[in-house]
């Protein structure tokens, strides 16, 4: 990530704004930018995200039904959904809570005359209504290929609970996901091997194109939106991690390092969730019974970072534009942006799409967006390693409650630390 990040100043200066800046080989001129920025660099991080979003699905699909059908006690599962989803929300409501307070008392907005020719298409929301029906699918085929994650969570508890009520039938099919769920880890590990070439490519490329003067303009914005994603990340998890399992908050957020640092240089929940499942079961011991349900359900509604986002950007748009709003307008953006986070999907920049709707609750104009596009890209990234850590913490949660979490594991600091090398050697 360093090396990349390092790479993409270099070229930023190098090419100064000049795209037609030129490298000679072999008596040919090829522009520098086209090979290596829009080439390299890019075909490198595409190529890696595709790979992370390729395990996602199967991933999802294989440790929940797994998870699932090992629930002897089918009560035990309307239990544990009832604490995670109540977790998600209720972390959910504090992010935004803290932002909408911090964004008050610093006050980004005021004395902001900033002009903008970005321009924001608004998506329309669907209704609260729409979001709980879209929760069931009508072709579970489909919603896998299209990445539904709540519609395939749903399916595959369903299809979970029918393997545990079918007897032998059950049992012998349960064995087969059992090696499935061990060959989907396998692949994720081989994977692995190549994360820190991807890393590598996105940093590089990401660095390039950044816009810094804007960053410059917005300096207030931008510095309490990330004060308050770290505030939240560390004290608000960490404290809350203590106070409802006793687990020591620093050991926490050392195993987590890895998988936070995915989700910084992939901006996906989505995409850094092979990475997440891993760290939470191999590095921290929640045991897969929880983590195939929680971490995947946490990717999907689980937005604390968005919600912050949205807290400062809500506050900042208002004073932009002059626009006093009540105590019972801030309410009505933490209720409105806590829910909407349940239909949001784990991808990079949908929390724009959610602002969007926020702002129209409250009477504000979604133009305003078009003001913080320019530096939503560097807190995209944050926020996404806020979400991937907030649902680890709320898997350790649950996963201590539920009688399913190894301490020992936790507490062993080389846990899943031991590097699995790949001998390609001996396939013919």
């Amino acid at each position: 990530m360093a090396a990349g990040i390092l790479v993409g100043f270099f070229f930023k200066w190098l090419l100064a704004g000049q795209d037609e800046r030129m490298l000679y080989l072999l008596g040919m001129g090829i522009p520098l930018k086209a090979l290596f920025v829009d080439g390299i660099f890019h075909i490198g991080g595409e190529i890696f995200i595709a790979s992370l979003k390729m395990l996602v699905v199967p991933l999802v699909f294989v440790s929940l039904v797994c998870g699932t059908c090992s629930l002897s006690d089918t009560t035990a599962l309307g239990r544990l959904g009832g604490k995670t989803i109540a977790l998600y929300l209720v972390t959910t409501a504090i992010a935004i809570s803290l932002a909408i307070f911090a964004a008050l008392l610093i006050n980004p907005g005021m004395g902001v005359e900033m002009q903008s020719d970005a321009s924001f298409n608004l998506s329309e929301a669907p209704s609260l209504s729409q979001v709980f029906i879209n929760i069931f699918p009508s072709n579970p085929i489909e919603s896998m290929a299209k990445g539904n994650m709540l519609q395939i969570i749903v399916f595959a508890v369903l299809f979970g609970i029918a393997m545990a009520m079918s007897g032998k039938a059950g049992e012998r099919l349960s064995a087969v996901f059992n090696d499935l769920s061990g060959v989907i880890m396998k692949l994720v590990t081989l994977l692995m091997n190549l994360a820190p070439y991807g890393v590598f490519f996105l940093m590089a490329k990401l660095f390039t194109t950044l816009g810094f003067e804007t960053i410059a303009s917005l300096a207030k914005y931008f510095a309490v939106v990330m004060a308050v994603l770290v505030l939240h990340g560390l004290v608000s998890y960490g404290v809350i991690l203590k106070l409802l399992t006793g687990l020591n908050p620093l050991i926490f957020f050392r195993k987590m390092r890895d998988a936070a640092l995915f989700g910084f240089s992939t901006s996906s929940s989505n995409a850094t969730m092979p990475v997440t499942m891993e760290a939470v079961t191999k590095k921290i011991g929640v045991k897969n019974s929880v983590a195939s349900f929680t971490v995947p359900l946490g990717a999907t509604i689980n937005m604390d970072g968005t919600a912050i986002m949205q807290g400062v950007a809500t506050v900042f748009i208002a004073q932009v534009f002059a626009v006093d709003l009540t105590l019972s307008d801030y309410l009505m953006v933490i209720l409105t942006a806590t829910l909407a986070s349940i239909g949001t999907a784990g991808v990079p920049g949908v929390g724009l799409i959610m602002l969007a709707m926020v702002l129209q609750q409250v009477g504000l104009p979604v133009e305003g967006i078009a003001l913080i596009i320019g530096v939503d890209r560097l807190l995209d990234m944050t926020r996404t390693a806020v979400n991937v850590t907030g649902d680890a913490m709320v898997s350790c949660i649950v996963g201590k409650s539920e009688n399913a979490f190894d301490e020992a594991v936790f507490n062993d600091v080389n846990a899943g630390s031991k590097e699995e090398s790949v001998d390609f050697h001996h396939l013919r």
